[in-house]
């Protein structure tokens, strides 16, 4: 229904039937699209979504060495970190809103999913040590206390 408004008011142009009747009296202002077409507040996707996760905190992460090694089954503490993932040993977080960014931090809300549940996770993902460490930290009423801290892997 949503993109069948808009349609709508096209048609009616496009037959000369749309008139200044057919907006509110004094409403002159365009309606707000959303990015996908349909008609609504007119908010865009935050710049973090749009853009993706920084390039330097994308690649494979390791909480030890063994999480490295090509191969292995039981590498728990392996992150993989993609443009818009963050990938872990059971679970998949999908990028969200962001409240900060720059090349080397992001700060932002991860939808996540893994072992048949769903639950959303704000997060601060920072590289340190010229790219080859990476700390990860958890907000929220559940969250664990201390940042996680990882290695790049080769």
């Amino acid at each position: 229904m949503r993109q069948l408004v808009p349609a709508i008011f096209l048609l009616l142009a496009a037959c000369g039937g749309a008139d200044e009747a057919a907006l509110p009296s004094g409403d002159e202002s365009p309606i707000p699209v959303e990015p996908d077409g349909g008609i609504g507040d007119g908010a865009t996707p935050s710049a973090a979504a749009a853009e993706g996760i920084p390039e330097q905190l994308r690649g494979n992460w390791g909480l030890v060495a063994a999480d490295c090694e090509p191969g292995r089954s039981d590498a728990k503490g392996l992150l993989a970190i993609s443009a818009n993932k963050l990938r872990f040993y059971e679970s998949v977080g999908t990028l969200g809103e962001a409240t900060e960014q720059t090349p080397e931090r992001l700060r932002a809300t991860f939808a996540f999913t893994g072992e048949g549940m769903n639950w959303s996770r704000e997060m601060l993902l920072e590289v340190h040590s010229g790219g080859k460490e990476l700390v990860r930290q958890e907000f929220g009423a559940d969250a664990p206390p201390n940042p996680f801290r990882y290695t790049r892997c080769p």
